[in-house]
């Protein structure tokens, strides 16, 4: 092993062939320490884990000599315990899930895909908020609004408009058009084909913005007297706390 000079604080870069290293590995994945065999790495021949340690070396050392792999090392167990017995995890689905998919372990991603909280979300809920126009697009902008209205304030709100069908999407432009406010902030959600509801899709938004780590909450939007609609059966104040 021969130390690189342009990366010397990153520790030793591995030259030799790893047919000539010992059957035994010791790894380093962010910091948790893990001891296995070249065969179990190599397991899964087409695998980005197989690739790191087929052929000429494509990882550096610590400073104890042991392979480095900058990811997370908390979740590394589970993928390791399913190379040496195929056993599928049971805890912390969504951050192997995650891991599976870097080291590319694609049989242990498609038996993760069959569990019920991987499936859940990536045929049901995902495939679900793909047929809400500019979803994502539309959150993004509600953080955006939000934290323009935050300056000197504890709390800061967004109205949404949300409406499910090309029938009240035409009541509610009605209904936009009557508010006495900046038509420009608020933030339309639909329509939409599929099963989910109106409540189904405020749940996702909430949960798809805490994801982002804000504290958010929502309540339906009542407006001022003359409204020409019920508000609630379109708008709703999203509520952003900063402290």
């Amino acid at each position: 092993m021969s130390i690189s000079s342009e990366h010397k604080p990153l520790g030793k870069q591995v030259t030799g062939s790893l047919h000539t290293l010992s059957p035994i590995v010791e790894l380093n994945v962010g910091g948790e320490m893990y001891t296995t065999t070249l065969s179990t790495l190599k397991k899964h021949p087409g695998s980005k884990l197989a690739e790191m340690f087929t052929g000429q070396p494509k990882l550096r050392t610590d400073s104890e000599g042991r392979f480095f792999i900058d990811r997370p090392g908390t979740y590394f167990k589970y993928i390791l315990e399913y190379l040496r017995s195929n056993q599928v995890p049971t805890q912390c689905i969504q951050d192997v899930y995650k891991e599976a998919l870097f080291y590319d372990i694609e049989p242990l991603i498609k038996q993760l895909e069959d569990s019920p909280q991987i499936f859940g979300e990536l045929m049901a809920r995902k495939q679900f908020l793909a047929r809400v126009p500019s979803y994502s697009e539309n959150i993004e902008l509600m953080i955006r609004i939000a934290r323009a209205e935050a300056v000197a304030s504890r709390r800061s709100s967004v109205i949404v408009c949300v409406v499910k069908t090309e029938e009240d999407a035409a009541r509610c432009q009605d209904a936009l058009n009557s508010l006495e406010m900046d038509k420009k902030s608020v933030v339309k959600f639909g329509p939409w084909k599929a099963a989910p509801s109106i409540s189904d899709l405020l749940d996702c938004i909430q949960m798809d913005i805490e994801a982002k780590g804000y504290k958010i909450s929502f309540q339906p939007h009542v407006a001022e007297k003359g409204f020409r609609f019920k508000s609630h059966d379109f708008f709703y104040k999203f509520l952003f706390t900063w402290w």
